[in-house]
Protein backbone atom coordinates (compact mmCIF):
# COMPACT_ATOMS: atom_id res chain seq x y z
CA UNK A 1 0.00 0.00 0.00
CA UNK A 2 1.41 3.37 -1.00
CA UNK A 3 1.57 6.21 1.46
CA UNK A 4 2.99 8.79 -0.97
CA UNK A 5 0.15 11.21 -0.28
CA UNK A 6 1.26 11.41 3.32
CA UNK A 7 4.92 12.08 2.62
CA UNK A 8 6.37 15.25 4.07
CA UNK A 9 7.04 17.84 1.43
CA UNK A 10 9.96 19.23 3.33
CA UNK A 11 11.93 16.16 4.34
CA UNK A 12 11.91 13.00 6.46
CA UNK A 13 10.24 12.48 9.81
CA UNK A 14 10.86 10.62 13.02
CA UNK A 15 9.01 7.37 13.66
CA UNK A 16 6.45 9.46 15.54
CA UNK A 17 5.79 11.57 12.44
CA UNK A 18 7.51 14.73 13.61
CA UNK A 19 9.92 16.47 11.20
CA UNK A 20 13.43 15.01 11.40
CA UNK A 21 16.06 17.67 11.82
CA UNK A 22 18.83 15.99 9.81
CA UNK A 23 19.61 12.66 8.19
CA UNK A 24 23.20 13.67 7.50
CA UNK A 25 24.63 15.12 10.69
CA UNK A 26 24.37 14.02 14.29
CA UNK A 27 24.16 16.54 17.12
CA UNK A 28 27.43 17.51 18.79
CA UNK A 29 28.95 20.21 20.98
CA UNK A 30 30.54 22.33 18.28
CA UNK A 31 31.56 20.78 14.95
CA UNK A 32 34.28 18.68 16.62
CA UNK A 33 32.68 17.94 19.98
CA UNK A 34 31.12 14.84 21.49
CA UNK A 35 27.74 13.52 20.40
CA UNK A 36 24.72 14.21 22.59
CA UNK A 37 22.34 11.70 24.09
CA UNK A 38 19.37 13.93 23.45
CA UNK A 39 19.84 13.60 19.68
CA UNK A 40 16.70 11.50 19.71
CA UNK A 41 16.54 11.14 15.94
CA UNK A 42 20.06 9.67 15.79
CA UNK A 43 19.38 7.25 18.65
CA UNK A 44 16.08 6.20 17.04
CA UNK A 45 17.80 5.62 13.70
CA UNK A 46 20.56 3.51 15.24
CA UNK A 47 18.31 1.54 17.59
CA UNK A 48 15.94 0.71 14.74
CA UNK A 49 18.79 -0.16 12.38
CA UNK A 50 20.16 -2.59 14.96
CA UNK A 51 16.85 -4.44 14.91
CA UNK A 52 16.19 -4.51 11.15
CA UNK A 53 17.33 -8.07 10.65
CA UNK A 54 17.03 -11.06 12.93
CA UNK A 55 19.10 -12.90 13.95
CA UNK A 56 22.29 -12.50 11.90
CA UNK A 57 24.54 -9.50 12.21
CA UNK A 58 23.60 -6.42 10.28
CA UNK A 59 26.20 -5.84 8.80
CA UNK A 60 29.24 -8.22 8.99
CA UNK A 61 26.98 -11.27 8.92
CA UNK A 62 29.39 -13.64 7.14
CA UNK A 63 32.56 -14.42 9.00
CA UNK A 64 34.59 -16.74 11.18
CA UNK A 65 37.43 -16.49 13.64
CA UNK A 66 39.88 -18.06 16.03
CA UNK A 67 41.50 -17.61 19.42
CA UNK A 68 45.06 -16.56 20.06
CA UNK A 69 47.40 -14.40 22.06
CA UNK A 70 48.73 -10.85 21.94
CA UNK A 71 52.35 -10.66 23.08
CA UNK A 72 53.86 -7.24 23.78
CA UNK A 73 57.56 -7.14 22.95
CA UNK A 74 58.26 -3.41 23.22
CA UNK A 75 58.00 -0.78 25.94
CA UNK A 76 55.18 1.67 25.17
CA UNK A 77 54.58 2.69 28.80
CA UNK A 78 55.41 6.32 27.99
CA UNK A 79 52.14 6.37 26.04
CA UNK A 80 49.73 4.10 27.94
CA UNK A 81 49.31 2.46 31.31
CA UNK A 82 46.97 -0.23 29.93
CA UNK A 83 48.03 -3.58 31.40
CA UNK A 84 47.68 -5.47 28.13
CA UNK A 85 50.31 -3.20 26.52
CA UNK A 86 52.98 -3.62 29.22
CA UNK A 87 56.21 -5.06 27.86
CA UNK A 88 56.18 -8.84 28.23
CA UNK A 89 52.40 -9.06 28.70
CA UNK A 90 50.59 -11.97 27.09
CA UNK A 91 46.84 -11.59 26.68
CA UNK A 92 44.38 -14.21 25.46
CA UNK A 93 42.21 -12.94 22.64
CA UNK A 94 39.60 -13.74 20.00
CA UNK A 95 39.63 -12.52 16.40
CA UNK A 96 36.69 -12.48 14.00
CA UNK A 97 37.04 -11.71 10.29
CA UNK A 98 34.08 -10.95 8.07
CA UNK A 99 32.65 -9.31 5.01
CA UNK A 100 30.50 -6.20 5.43
CA UNK A 101 27.63 -6.27 2.97
CA UNK A 102 26.94 -9.96 2.33
CA UNK A 103 24.47 -12.10 4.22
CA UNK A 104 25.54 -15.08 6.33
CA UNK A 105 25.45 -17.41 3.29
CA UNK A 106 27.22 -15.09 0.85
CA UNK A 107 30.57 -16.03 -0.73
CA UNK A 108 33.72 -15.10 1.14
CA UNK A 109 35.39 -13.86 -2.04
CA UNK A 110 32.93 -11.15 -3.07
CA UNK A 111 34.54 -7.74 -3.37
CA UNK A 112 34.09 -6.01 -0.03
CA UNK A 113 35.77 -4.49 2.98
CA UNK A 114 36.78 -7.14 5.56
CA UNK A 115 36.00 -6.76 9.22
CA UNK A 116 38.91 -7.27 11.62
CA UNK A 117 37.43 -7.50 15.12
CA UNK A 118 39.52 -8.34 18.18
CA UNK A 119 38.55 -9.08 21.79
CA UNK A 120 41.31 -9.05 24.41
CA UNK A 121 40.57 -10.77 27.73
CA UNK A 122 42.77 -8.49 29.86
CA UNK A 123 43.43 -8.38 33.61
CA UNK A 124 41.42 -5.13 33.70
CA UNK A 125 38.36 -6.29 31.77
CA UNK A 126 37.68 -6.94 28.11
CA UNK A 127 39.09 -4.59 25.51
CA UNK A 128 37.52 -4.72 22.04
CA UNK A 129 39.21 -3.32 18.96
CA UNK A 130 36.71 -3.37 16.10
CA UNK A 131 38.34 -2.50 12.79
CA UNK A 132 38.71 -3.43 9.12
CA UNK A 133 41.36 -4.45 6.61
CA UNK A 134 41.59 -0.82 5.46
CA UNK A 135 42.82 2.15 7.50
CA UNK A 136 39.78 4.29 6.64
CA UNK A 137 36.02 3.97 6.25
CA UNK A 138 33.32 5.35 3.94
CA UNK A 139 31.81 7.87 6.37
CA UNK A 140 32.67 10.43 9.03
CA UNK A 141 29.22 10.83 10.63
CA UNK A 142 27.27 7.88 12.11
CA UNK A 143 23.91 9.37 11.07
CA UNK A 144 24.72 8.19 7.55
CA UNK A 145 25.68 4.65 8.55
CA UNK A 146 22.27 2.94 8.25
CA UNK A 147 21.76 4.62 4.88
CA UNK A 148 25.17 3.44 3.68
CA UNK A 149 24.63 -0.20 4.68
CA UNK A 150 21.16 -0.30 3.13
CA UNK A 151 22.58 1.04 -0.13
CA UNK A 152 25.01 -1.91 -0.24
CA UNK A 153 22.32 -4.49 0.54
CA UNK A 154 19.32 -5.35 -1.63
CA UNK A 155 16.49 -3.61 -3.46
CA UNK A 156 13.16 -3.59 -1.66
CA UNK A 157 11.18 -5.01 -4.60
CA UNK A 158 13.41 -7.65 -6.24
CA UNK A 159 15.60 -8.48 -3.25
CA UNK A 160 18.62 -8.18 -5.57
CA UNK A 161 21.81 -6.24 -5.04
CA UNK A 162 22.04 -3.21 -7.25
CA UNK A 163 25.00 -1.32 -8.67
CA UNK A 164 23.00 1.81 -9.28
CA UNK A 165 21.89 2.05 -5.65
CA UNK A 166 25.45 1.60 -4.37
CA UNK A 167 26.94 4.21 -6.65
CA UNK A 168 24.06 6.58 -5.99
CA UNK A 169 25.00 6.65 -2.32
CA UNK A 170 28.76 6.84 -2.90
CA UNK A 171 28.62 9.66 -5.43
CA UNK A 172 26.13 11.58 -3.27
CA UNK A 173 28.62 11.45 -0.39
CA UNK A 174 32.07 12.45 -1.65
CA UNK A 175 33.68 11.59 1.70
CA UNK A 176 33.41 7.93 0.59
CA UNK A 177 36.06 8.41 -2.11
CA UNK A 178 39.08 7.29 -0.09
CA UNK A 179 37.51 4.03 1.07
CA UNK A 180 35.88 3.32 -2.31
CA UNK A 181 39.31 3.69 -3.87
CA UNK A 182 40.64 1.08 -1.45
CA UNK A 183 37.76 -1.35 -1.98
CA UNK A 184 37.92 -1.03 -5.79
CA UNK A 185 41.64 -1.76 -5.62
CA UNK A 186 43.45 -4.90 -4.49
CA UNK A 187 42.29 -4.80 -0.89
CA UNK A 188 38.72 -5.42 -1.93
CA UNK A 189 39.71 -9.01 -2.80
CA UNK A 190 42.15 -10.40 -0.20
CA UNK A 191 43.38 -13.92 -1.03
CA UNK A 192 42.84 -15.09 2.55
CA UNK A 193 42.21 -13.48 5.90
CA UNK A 194 45.74 -14.55 6.83
CA UNK A 195 47.14 -12.48 3.96
CA UNK A 196 45.55 -9.14 4.82
CA UNK A 197 46.42 -6.33 7.22
CA UNK A 198 44.10 -5.10 9.93
CA UNK A 199 43.54 -1.62 11.33
CA UNK A 200 41.74 -0.07 14.26
CA UNK A 201 40.92 2.63 11.65
CA UNK A 202 39.54 5.04 14.27
CA UNK A 203 41.66 7.34 16.37
CA UNK A 204 41.78 6.27 20.03
CA UNK A 205 43.22 7.83 23.16
CA UNK A 206 46.07 6.40 25.21
CA UNK A 207 46.81 7.65 28.75
CA UNK A 208 50.06 6.96 30.58
CA UNK A 209 50.69 6.56 34.32
CA UNK A 210 51.30 10.31 34.67
CA UNK A 211 47.91 11.11 33.18
CA UNK A 212 49.42 12.38 29.92
CA UNK A 213 47.20 11.84 26.88
CA UNK A 214 48.04 10.77 23.34
CA UNK A 215 46.05 10.02 20.18
CA UNK A 216 46.74 6.63 18.64
CA UNK A 217 45.98 4.53 15.54
CA UNK A 218 46.44 0.72 15.46
CA UNK A 219 48.06 -1.22 12.60
CA UNK A 220 48.27 -5.02 12.32
CA UNK A 221 50.60 -6.04 9.49
CA UNK A 222 50.43 -9.63 8.34
CA UNK A 223 53.65 -11.63 8.48
CA UNK A 224 52.22 -13.94 5.83
CA UNK A 225 52.53 -11.14 3.27
CA UNK A 226 49.74 -9.30 1.50
CA UNK A 227 48.08 -11.32 -1.25
CA UNK A 228 45.02 -10.75 -3.40
CA UNK A 229 42.70 -12.34 -5.94
CA UNK A 230 41.95 -10.85 -9.31
CA UNK A 231 38.34 -10.61 -10.44
CA UNK A 232 38.36 -13.86 -12.40
CA UNK A 233 39.89 -15.85 -9.54
CA UNK A 234 37.48 -14.40 -6.98
CA UNK A 235 34.47 -15.09 -9.19
CA UNK A 236 35.54 -18.69 -9.82
CA UNK A 237 36.12 -19.43 -6.13
CA UNK A 238 32.81 -17.80 -5.16
CA UNK A 239 31.09 -20.44 -7.28
CA UNK A 240 33.30 -23.33 -6.17
CA UNK A 241 33.62 -22.69 -2.44
CA UNK A 242 31.57 -19.93 -0.82
CA UNK A 243 33.39 -20.59 2.48
CA UNK A 244 36.91 -20.34 1.08
CA UNK A 245 38.24 -17.86 3.67
CA UNK A 246 36.53 -19.61 6.56
CA UNK A 247 38.03 -22.95 5.53
CA UNK A 248 41.49 -21.49 4.92
CA UNK A 249 41.80 -20.04 8.41
CA UNK A 250 40.44 -23.10 10.19
CA UNK A 251 42.59 -25.55 8.22
CA UNK A 252 45.77 -23.48 8.53
CA UNK A 253 45.46 -23.41 12.32
CA UNK A 254 44.54 -27.10 12.36
CA UNK A 255 47.78 -27.80 10.46
CA UNK A 256 49.78 -25.78 12.98
CA UNK A 257 50.41 -22.90 10.56
CA UNK A 258 49.49 -20.18 13.02
CA UNK A 259 49.03 -16.79 11.35
CA UNK A 260 50.89 -13.85 12.89
CA UNK A 261 50.43 -10.09 12.67
CA UNK A 262 52.84 -7.41 13.89
CA UNK A 263 51.08 -4.74 15.95
CA UNK A 264 52.31 -1.18 15.57
CA UNK A 265 50.79 2.16 16.48
CA UNK A 266 51.00 5.72 15.29
CA UNK A 267 51.07 8.15 18.20
CA UNK A 268 50.14 11.83 18.03
CA UNK A 269 50.80 14.15 21.00
CA UNK A 270 47.51 15.33 22.44
CA UNK A 271 47.92 19.02 21.62
CA UNK A 272 48.91 18.46 17.99
CA UNK A 273 45.44 17.27 17.01
CA UNK A 274 43.99 20.75 17.15
CA UNK A 275 46.02 22.17 14.29
CA UNK A 276 47.21 19.08 12.38
CA UNK A 277 46.83 19.57 8.62
CA UNK A 278 44.13 16.88 8.41
CA UNK A 279 41.41 16.40 10.97
CA UNK A 280 42.95 13.47 12.91
CA UNK A 281 39.53 12.22 14.03
CA UNK A 282 38.07 11.97 10.53
CA UNK A 283 37.63 8.25 9.78
CA UNK A 284 38.02 8.88 6.03
CA UNK A 285 41.62 10.07 6.55
CA UNK A 286 44.97 8.43 7.32
CA UNK A 287 47.88 9.93 9.20
CA UNK A 288 50.89 10.00 6.86
CA UNK A 289 53.69 7.82 8.23
CA UNK A 290 56.27 10.53 7.59
CA UNK A 291 54.46 12.67 10.16
CA UNK A 292 53.75 9.87 12.64
CA UNK A 293 55.97 6.82 12.06
CA UNK A 294 54.93 3.35 13.13
CA UNK A 295 55.97 2.32 16.64
CA UNK A 296 56.28 -1.44 17.17
CA UNK A 297 54.23 -2.88 20.05
CA UNK A 298 54.19 -6.67 19.67
CA UNK A 299 52.65 -9.60 17.83
CA UNK A 300 49.24 -11.21 17.51
CA UNK A 301 49.15 -14.95 16.88
CA UNK A 302 46.04 -17.04 16.21
CA UNK A 303 46.68 -20.56 17.45
CA UNK A 304 43.39 -22.17 18.48
CA UNK A 305 40.26 -22.93 16.49
CA UNK A 306 36.81 -22.64 18.05
CA UNK A 307 35.35 -25.83 19.46
CA UNK A 308 31.83 -24.73 18.60
CA UNK A 309 31.23 -22.17 15.86
CA UNK A 310 27.87 -20.95 17.14
CA UNK A 311 28.82 -20.62 20.80
CA UNK A 312 32.25 -19.07 20.28
CA UNK A 313 32.05 -17.16 16.98
CA UNK A 314 28.42 -16.48 16.11
CA UNK A 315 27.64 -15.45 19.69
CA UNK A 316 30.82 -13.39 20.06
CA UNK A 317 29.88 -9.77 20.68
CA UNK A 318 32.25 -6.86 20.03
CA UNK A 319 31.91 -3.18 20.81
CA UNK A 320 34.45 -0.35 20.51
CA UNK A 321 32.87 1.03 23.68
CA UNK A 322 34.64 -1.74 25.64
CA UNK A 323 37.80 0.00 26.83
CA UNK A 324 40.11 -0.51 29.81
CA UNK A 325 42.12 1.89 32.02
CA UNK A 326 44.79 3.61 29.94
CA UNK A 327 42.66 3.57 26.76
CA UNK A 328 39.83 5.91 25.80
CA UNK A 329 37.75 7.05 22.85
CA UNK A 330 38.27 10.18 20.78
CA UNK A 331 36.09 12.90 19.24
CA UNK A 332 35.71 10.66 16.15
CA UNK A 333 31.93 10.85 15.62
CA UNK A 334 31.81 7.44 13.93
CA UNK A 335 33.59 5.90 16.91
CA UNK A 336 31.24 7.54 19.40
CA UNK A 337 28.20 6.37 17.44
CA UNK A 338 29.57 2.82 17.22
CA UNK A 339 30.28 2.77 20.96
CA UNK A 340 26.51 2.91 21.49
CA UNK A 341 25.29 1.06 18.43
CA UNK A 342 27.43 -2.08 18.63
CA UNK A 343 26.48 -3.05 22.16
CA UNK A 344 22.85 -2.22 21.46
CA UNK A 345 22.91 -4.41 18.35
CA UNK A 346 24.13 -7.35 20.43
CA UNK A 347 21.32 -6.86 22.96
CA UNK A 348 18.90 -7.30 20.08
CA UNK A 349 20.78 -10.04 18.23
CA UNK A 350 21.82 -12.26 21.13
CA UNK A 351 19.92 -10.97 24.14
CA UNK A 352 20.02 -8.57 27.03
CA UNK A 353 22.71 -10.53 28.87
CA UNK A 354 25.00 -11.28 25.92
CA UNK A 355 27.98 -10.30 28.10
CA UNK A 356 27.32 -13.35 30.33
CA UNK A 357 27.98 -15.85 27.55
CA UNK A 358 31.34 -17.61 28.04
CA UNK A 359 32.91 -16.17 24.87
CA UNK A 360 32.05 -12.64 25.98
CA UNK A 361 32.75 -12.96 29.70
CA UNK A 362 35.72 -11.07 31.08
CA UNK A 363 38.37 -13.04 32.96
CA UNK A 364 38.09 -10.75 35.99
CA UNK A 365 35.36 -10.52 38.66
CA UNK A 366 32.31 -8.50 37.65
CA UNK A 367 30.31 -6.23 39.95
CA UNK A 368 27.63 -4.68 37.76
CA UNK A 369 24.37 -2.98 38.59
CA UNK A 370 22.73 -4.27 35.42
CA UNK A 371 20.11 -6.82 36.49
CA UNK A 372 17.71 -9.43 35.19
CA UNK A 373 16.53 -9.36 31.58
CA UNK A 374 16.36 -12.24 29.13
CA UNK A 375 18.59 -15.24 29.85
CA UNK A 376 20.18 -13.87 33.01
CA UNK A 377 22.67 -16.51 34.13
CA UNK A 378 24.89 -14.79 36.68
CA UNK A 379 23.37 -12.94 39.61
CA UNK A 380 24.34 -11.13 42.78
CA UNK A 381 22.16 -13.10 45.19
CA UNK A 382 20.45 -10.89 47.75
CA UNK A 383 23.04 -8.11 47.59
CA UNK A 384 21.70 -4.58 47.20
CA UNK A 385 20.46 -3.82 43.71
CA UNK A 386 20.88 -0.05 44.00
CA UNK A 387 23.67 2.44 44.42
CA UNK A 388 24.42 4.05 46.72
CA UNK A 389 23.50 1.48 49.33
CA UNK A 390 24.12 0.80 53.00
CA UNK A 391 24.47 -2.95 52.55
CA UNK A 392 28.21 -2.92 51.95
CA UNK A 393 28.15 -3.56 48.19
CA UNK A 394 30.76 -1.38 46.50
CA UNK A 395 29.78 1.21 43.91
CA UNK A 396 31.56 3.91 41.95
CA UNK A 397 31.40 7.67 42.36
CA UNK A 398 34.32 9.38 40.69
CA UNK A 399 33.74 13.08 40.07
CA UNK A 400 35.60 15.82 38.27
CA UNK A 401 37.55 15.59 35.00
CA UNK A 402 37.90 12.09 33.56
CA UNK A 403 41.31 10.73 32.65
CA UNK A 404 40.25 9.60 29.18
CA UNK A 405 38.27 12.71 28.21
CA UNK A 406 38.95 15.82 26.18
CA UNK A 407 37.78 19.43 26.11
CA UNK A 408 34.70 20.60 24.22
CA UNK A 409 33.02 23.96 24.03
CA UNK A 410 30.52 25.41 21.61
CA UNK A 411 26.97 25.57 20.46
CA UNK A 412 24.94 22.45 19.85
CA UNK A 413 25.11 22.09 16.09
CA UNK A 414 24.49 19.66 13.27
CA UNK A 415 27.57 20.11 11.18
CA UNK A 416 30.42 18.41 9.43
CA UNK A 417 33.81 18.56 11.13
CA UNK A 418 35.69 21.85 11.11
CA UNK A 419 38.05 21.70 8.15
CA UNK A 420 41.78 21.66 8.82
CA UNK A 421 44.32 23.16 6.43
CA UNK A 422 44.50 20.23 4.00
CA UNK A 423 41.10 18.62 4.58
CA UNK A 424 39.08 17.63 1.55
CA UNK A 425 37.20 14.55 0.36
CA UNK A 426 39.39 13.53 -2.58
CA UNK A 427 42.99 14.46 -1.73
CA UNK A 428 44.09 11.31 0.11
CA UNK A 429 42.32 9.07 -2.41
CA UNK A 430 44.26 10.86 -5.15
CA UNK A 431 47.52 10.34 -3.26
CA UNK A 432 46.74 6.61 -2.99
CA UNK A 433 46.10 6.37 -6.73
CA UNK A 434 49.07 8.48 -7.89
CA UNK A 435 51.81 7.91 -5.32
CA UNK A 436 51.15 4.54 -3.68
CA UNK A 437 49.93 2.38 -6.58
CA UNK A 438 52.00 1.30 -9.56
CA UNK A 439 50.86 1.33 -13.19
CA UNK A 440 49.47 -2.21 -13.04
CA UNK A 441 47.44 -1.44 -9.91
CA UNK A 442 46.05 1.72 -11.49
CA UNK A 443 45.10 -0.15 -14.67
CA UNK A 444 43.39 -2.88 -12.66
CA UNK A 445 41.53 -0.24 -10.67
CA UNK A 446 40.30 1.58 -13.79
CA UNK A 447 39.05 -1.68 -15.25
CA UNK A 448 37.34 -2.62 -12.00
CA UNK A 449 35.50 0.68 -11.58
CA UNK A 450 34.50 0.84 -15.25
CA UNK A 451 33.17 -2.72 -15.14
CA UNK A 452 31.19 -1.91 -12.03
CA UNK A 453 29.66 1.20 -13.61
CA UNK A 454 28.72 -0.81 -16.69
CA UNK A 455 26.71 -3.10 -14.43
CA UNK A 456 23.51 -1.06 -14.56
CA UNK A 457 24.49 2.38 -13.25
CA UNK A 458 22.23 4.98 -14.92
CA UNK A 459 22.04 8.75 -15.31
CA UNK A 460 22.40 10.97 -13.35
CA UNK A 461 24.43 8.70 -11.09
CA UNK A 462 26.72 7.65 -13.95
CA UNK A 463 27.73 11.23 -14.70
CA UNK A 464 28.22 11.89 -10.99
CA UNK A 465 30.51 8.85 -10.85
CA UNK A 466 32.68 10.23 -13.67
CA UNK A 467 32.97 13.58 -11.87
CA UNK A 468 33.69 11.74 -8.57
CA UNK A 469 36.68 9.89 -10.02
CA UNK A 470 37.97 12.92 -11.95
CA UNK A 471 38.00 14.73 -8.60
CA UNK A 472 40.18 11.92 -7.23
CA UNK A 473 42.50 12.02 -10.26
CA UNK A 474 41.74 13.70 -13.57
CA UNK A 475 43.63 11.17 -15.70
CA UNK A 476 42.27 8.09 -13.98
CA UNK A 477 38.75 9.54 -13.99
CA UNK A 478 38.92 10.18 -17.72
CA UNK A 479 40.20 6.64 -18.33
CA UNK A 480 37.22 5.28 -16.38
CA UNK A 481 34.78 7.37 -18.41
CA UNK A 482 36.41 6.36 -21.72
CA UNK A 483 36.16 2.66 -20.84
CA UNK A 484 32.54 2.97 -19.82
CA UNK A 485 31.59 4.95 -22.94
CA UNK A 486 33.34 2.34 -25.07
CA UNK A 487 31.85 -0.56 -23.10
CA UNK A 488 35.30 -2.15 -22.98
CA UNK A 489 35.78 -3.06 -19.33
CA UNK A 490 35.93 -6.69 -18.24
CA UNK A 491 33.21 -8.08 -16.00
CA UNK A 492 34.07 -7.57 -12.34
CA UNK A 493 33.68 -10.04 -9.49
CA UNK A 494 30.45 -9.82 -7.57
CA UNK A 495 30.25 -7.97 -4.30
CA UNK A 496 30.45 -4.36 -3.26
CA UNK A 497 30.07 -2.22 -6.34
CA UNK A 498 28.76 -5.03 -8.53
CA UNK A 499 25.30 -6.31 -9.34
Amino acid sequence: MSHDKNKSASGSTTGAGAPAVSDRNSLSIGPNGPLLLHDVHFLEQMAHFNREKVPERQPHAKGAGAFGVLQVTEDVSRYTRAALFRKGAKTDMLARFSTVAGESGSPDTWRDVRGFSLKFYTDEGNYDLVGNNTPVFFLRDPMKFPHFIRSQKRLPDSGLRDNHMQWDFWTSNPETAHQVTYVMGERGLPRTWRHMNGYGSHTYMWINAKGEKFWVKYHFHTRQGMAFFNNAEAAAIAGENADFHRADLFNAIKRGEFPVWDLSVQVMPYAEAKNYRFNPFDLTKVWPHKDYPLIKVGTMTLNRNPENFFAQIEQAAFSPGNTVPGIGLSPDKMLLGRAFAYADAQRNRIGTNFHQLPVNQPKVPVNTYMFDGQMAYHHSGNAPVHAPNSGGRPWSDDTGPVENGWEADGEMVRSAYTLHAEDDDFGQAGTLVREVWNDAQRAQFVDQVAGSLLGGVRSPVLERAFAYWKSVDAKVGQQIEDKVRAGSASEPAEGMGEG
